[in-house]
């Protein structure tokens, strides 16, 4: 017997709900919204309405993929950072709302100081961070780097789904080498690099250690290389009296205040994120 819309979202959301899925009402309305290609706005006009078998059968299908612990952005390759819709590929991490810290840092030292800032982001991704700074600040020039020619394509339709490749340049290159010299000076570098320890690896949950990209996860063996890489080879990109601002796993933000303080940054500050663990770090040259 055919459902309407709002019987498969009401039966998939109980299902996640009993699964302990704890975003099992956002994560439902997504996966139906997905299955039968309408938005989640759409989607809540047309409840009343049937849906089709094959609706159902992809619905039932998206279900079975995140009981077995797929995350929903890469089941329905896509998500939202900073109120932005972004397209989500298994080839970049999925957007945190802890990374939306680093976003309000970097608004919070541009904002009526620096509309017209140009901004690096690098280890960029999806283009989330990027995307987002470009958006609040529509005077900005923003540069996307990252190593992964996936990340780059996809940061590239990110920027243009959100109406910002006029202003956003995605370009590949490797932190761990020195920038290409066409890029020029930046009044402001993010940087949300890999900061997992390689040993703790095997100890992150399945959603993350079994579905995401690893080399976007591995730190290294302290979870400090990709910050020892930036400070020696891209700072120098930063014009005088400008900031550079990390975010930073757990227990690293001392510890990225230090190498920052040697490699001549001064104004080091930390910040915290919504459950109070320091989650941003910055500082000035």
């Amino acid at each position: 017997m055919a459902k309407t819309y709002s019987q498969l979202y009401i039966d998939i959301r109980r299902r996640l709900r009993d699964a302990g899925i704890e975003a099992y009402g956002l994560e439902a309305r997504l996966m139906v919204a997905h299955a039968a290609e309408k938005t989640p706005a759409k989607l809540l006009q047309d409840l009343s309405l049937y849906t089709s078998d094959k609706v159902s059968e992809m619905a039932e299908s998206f279900l079975e993929r995140r009981l077995a612990g797929e995350p929903v952005a890469y089941i329905t390759e896509s998500w939202e950072f900073y109120g932005l819709p972004m397209e989500i590929t298994r080839d970049v991490l999925i957007p945190r709302a802890d990374t939306e810290v680093l976003v309000d840092t970097a608004l919070s030292l541009l904002r009526g100081r620096k509309n017209d800032a140009r901004v690096l982001d690098l280890c960029t991704g999806s283009g989330c961070v990027g995307c987002a700074i470009a958006h609040e600040l529509p005077a900005s020039r923003v540069v996307l780097i990252d190593n992964s020619p996936e990340a780059v394509n996809l940061a590239k339709r990110n920027a243009a789904l959100n109406g910002l490749d006029d202003r956003v340049l995605c370009v590949e290159a490797d932190i761990n080498e020195q920038p290409p010299i066409r890029l020029g000076s930046f009044d402001m570098i993010v940087c949300n690099p890999p900061y997992i320890r390689t040993d703790e690896i095997p100890s992150l949950d399945i959603s993350v250690r079994d579905y995401e990209p690893i080399w976007a996860l591995d730190g290294g063996s302290d979870g400090l290389e990709f910050y020892r890489a930036v400070l020696k080879r891209w700072k120098d990109l930063l014009r005088s009296a400008s900031h550079l601002i990390f975010e930073v796993g757990e227990t690293q933000a001392e510890e990225v205040v230090k190498l920052m303080r040697l490699t001549g940054f001064k104004g080091l500050e930390k910040v915290p994120d919504t459950a109070g663990i320091e989650r941003v770090v910055f500082g000035r040259i």
